[in-house]
């Protein structure tokens, strides 16, 4: 028996879902880091992202507009998006970020489409969402890439003017993430269009959970399609397909909504029943019949990459921007409570994992940009953007207490906070991305030689066992080449290279190349030893796919510390890039301890332990001293920390803007907020009730001047109007602007 034949007795077919997945996209980055030897000089040469002058006279203009047009609470409390932003949606052409300009869409750049939809979420969801939609997977990307020239010459230009709302429905009752499993089908048969017998599919589904499905006007479905009566001369089952179909053809059913978590999107369902289509309904025609699910995963770029980690990335930007500037302006037992270490432990996450998402958001955008769909990447960054938004906006609740809690327009985390579970659930829940795709499908396009012998053990052909046998000895020699690069940087991690000019990068750069190293081994190891059965132990390859992702994250950190920080901002920067970066490599490092605690062979165990001199922990700490110095560069007015909020734009009397004219107001006062306390201490002034008062008899003691004291009274309004929440009458209706209690506390 050969050694083909052994190997083909223990490893699982690949089904044909899951070959056309593994064919999907691009390897990139992924794939230097997967195979021990991350490649720094691609990362630096990738082209660095930035805003056309279009692009930004767009943000500058219809998106501004449209954030001032915007107030949350009031689309929270009513039944739909407002009639008029969904105009102004429709007017600007917000629906058109990725159709050409030929066909009268914007087409922008990855990176634009990312910074618009996240610099929406920053104050509403629902909008954000909206747009988001019809830009990422659905009819507008799949017409663009599958779709005849009279296809696309009818729809493209009614989805670029909002003529034409789409969605696209692919999740049924009966098959959540395993989308390859939808039960719903497409019979080929003859039926009546247009006033003739015509060759078509005669099509039943049932979908929920479909995006913009309440008012979509065409609507883009996969099914399966069957051919039992032989029509098409081939085959009886020709696989999943995609179709886009009018919304008053007769039979579609789009109408009844969902409610996700209150948040007024529009969300729904729709169904048919033996509802006939032409084949010309079918996108690409009728020869892409069963090439849906091929279409549908090279196209999940857009979603995975850039719709959903720009939400994650809003929401951290919120939390930063929310939590510094209250811990700036709030005071409690006569200090704001930014100095307090519990506080301050919070504040230096958020502000860590905020420039990590923003670091990670531009380098995929900047792949993307470059034409590049990196399935696995795309997967790495919708799966660990959205939990580190979800983990970040946790603190800033924390932090900003019953501030948080309390419903209204003032209040700049609720809706993100509720919203949030929605990014993590979408394009794939994140249990499936994490535990399933990231290594899943790494393992086979970022290995140099596996995907080939894996084809050679189950190919029919007549010289696959000599096919086989070249590429098992090559995947020998290759995981032996791992094994001595892993010891030899375990035993001298002095010895790993490094190209950055920058003295505090290097280190850091040294860390990826060391870490990288020991999962290759890891990874070539596990194959090894569990083969097939590497499949279902999804705790221990979840883990493999943790190391890769921390890795590319310390990655991003890097190009971005690099590249988009100026030297004159590099102080300001500094403590940021230190815990995020830190923050990464020592997750990749604690991924790989429990990947070996729980390897089930104990003599692969220890081998891996020796062979990687893997004992203890190694990477630089995050300790209480970069706690300390981030907190306090948080709460700083700086650019830098500017640049890492930018998506969040205040408007005149929203959440944001109370809280910024606090903030901004006490950072204009430091100097005379110490005097006055250096005046209370010494009893040379007295203290009042009110802080108001204090500075009544401050003014009245020559201790600060009348233009002071008119300053520190700007001041002490913004501050009372900042810590204050909105108020309601006993019908929760909204009281306009007089609350009825008011946080009063002194600077004493």
């Amino acid at each position: 028996m050969s050694l083909r034949t052994q190997f083909r007795k223990v490893l699982p077919s690949i089904s044909i879902t899951e070959q056309e997945a593994l064919d999907a996209g691009d390897v990139w980055l992924e794939g230097s880091i997967y195979q021990g030897k991350p490649d720094f000089s691609a990362l630096r040469a990738v082209p660095e992202a930035t805003l056309s002058a279009e692009e930004q006279a767009f943000i500058d203009g219809p998106v501004k507009e449209l954030m001032a047009m915007i107030d949350d609470s009031v689309i929270q409390n009513s039944k739909h998006l407002p009639e008029h932003i969904l105009d102004f949606l429709k007017k600007e052409r917000f629906f058109s970020l990725i159709i050409p300009k030929s066909y009268g869409g914007r087409e922008f750049s990855p990176y634009a489409n990312s910074t618009i939809v996240g610099t929406i979420a920053t104050k509403s969801s629902a909008v954000a969402v909206t747009v988001m939609v019809p830009n990422s997977l659905g009819p507008g990307e799949l017409l663009m890439h599958y779709g005849t020239e009279e296809q696309r010459a009818h729809y493209l230009p009614r989805l670029a003017n909002g003529t034409d709302i789409p969605c696209f429905a692919l999740t049924s009752p009966e098959a959540g993430s395993d989308a390859g499993g939808i039960p719903d089908q497409g019979i080929v048969t003859k039926g009546m269009h247009n006033g003739e017998e015509v060759l078509g599919l005669e099509i039943t589904w049932d979908k929920r959970y479909i995006t913009l499905a309440p008012i979509a006007t065409v609507l883009g479905l996969a099914f399966k399609v069957f051919d039992p009566e032989g029509l098409l001369g081939g085959k009886e089952e020709l696989g999943i397909t995609c179709a886009l179909i009018p919304k008053l053809h007769p039979g579609v059913e789009l109408g009844n909504r969902h409610d996700p978590m209150g948040i007024r999107f529009y969300n729904g369902t729709t169904r048919g029943n033996k509802v006939f289509i032409p084949m010309e309904f079918i996108i690409g025609g009728q020869n892409n019949i069963g090439r849906g699910w091929q279409m549908l995963v090279s196209c999940l770029g857009a979603g995975r990459g850039i719709s959903l980690p720009a939400l994650g990335v809003s929401t951290s930007q919120v939390a930063l921007k929310s939590a510094s500037e209250y811990a700036a302006v709030r005071e409690q037992f006569g200090l704001s409570i930014g100095q307090f270490e519990g506080i301050q432990e919070k504040l230096a996450d958020i502000a860590g994992k905020t420039y990590l998402q923003e670091s990670m958001r531009v380098l995929t955008t900047e792949g993307l940009g470059m034409g590049l769909k990196p399935s696995v990447v795309t997967a790495i960054a919708k799966y660990h953007m959205t939990e580190i938004g979800r983990d970040v906006l946790d603190s800033a609740m924390d932090i900003l207490a019953g501030k948080a809690i309390q419903n209204g327009p003032q209040n700049t985390l609720a809706s993100g906070y509720v919203a949030q579970p929605i990014a993590i659930t979408v394009e794939g829940a994140n249990i499936l991305t994490r535990n399933l795709m990231i290594f899943g499908q790494g393992v086979m396009r970022c290995h140099p030689h596996l995907q080939e012998m894996v084809e050679a053990i189950h190919s029919e052909e007549a010289d696959a066992d000599k096919k086989f046998n070249k590429k098992f000895r090559q995947t020998v020699g290759y995981g032996i080449s791992n094994g001595l690069r892993a010891f030899g940087l375990g035993l001298m991690p002095f010895m790993a290279g490094s190209q950055s000019s920058l003295s505090e990068v290097k280190p850091y750069e040294k860390a990826v190349m060391q870490l990288s190293s020991r999962l290759a081994l890891f990874a070539d190891f596990s194959l090894l030893v569990l083969g097939g059965k590497l499949k279902q132990a999804e705790m221990l390859s979840a883990r493999l796919g943790d190391v890769m992702s921390y890795l590319y994250a310390a990655m991003a950190s890097i190009k971005y510390y690099e590249q988009k920080v100026s030297e004159s901002e590099r102080a300001q920067a500094a403590p940021y890039f230190h815990y995020g970066t830190r923050w990464a490599l020592q997750n990749a490092e604690i991924a790989l301890h429990k990947f070996l605690d729980n390897f089930p062979a104990s003599f692969a165990r220890k081998f891996l332990r020796v062979a990687t001199l893997q004992f203890s922990h190694r990477m630089a700490k995050i300790d209480d001293n970069l706690i300390r110095e981030l907190a306090a560069a948080a709460q700083q007015d700086t650019a830098f920390k500017s640049q890492i909020t930018k998506l969040v734009k205040p408007t005149a009397g929203d959440g944001h803007d109370i809280n910024e004219q606090a903030y901004k107001a006490k950072m204009a006062c430091l100097d005379l907020l110490k005097v006055l306390k250096k005046a209370l201490r010494s009893k040379q002034v007295k203290p009042g009730v009110r802080f108001a008062d204090t500075l009544d008899n401050a003014l009245a003691a020559n201790v600060i001047t009348s233009e002071q004291y008119a300053k520190l009274i700007d001041y002490n309004k913004k501050r009372e109007k900042a810590i204050r929440v909105d108020e309601f009458d006993f019908d929760l209706n909204l009281i306009d602007d007089c609350p009825l209690n008011t946080d009063i506390q002194q600077a004493s």
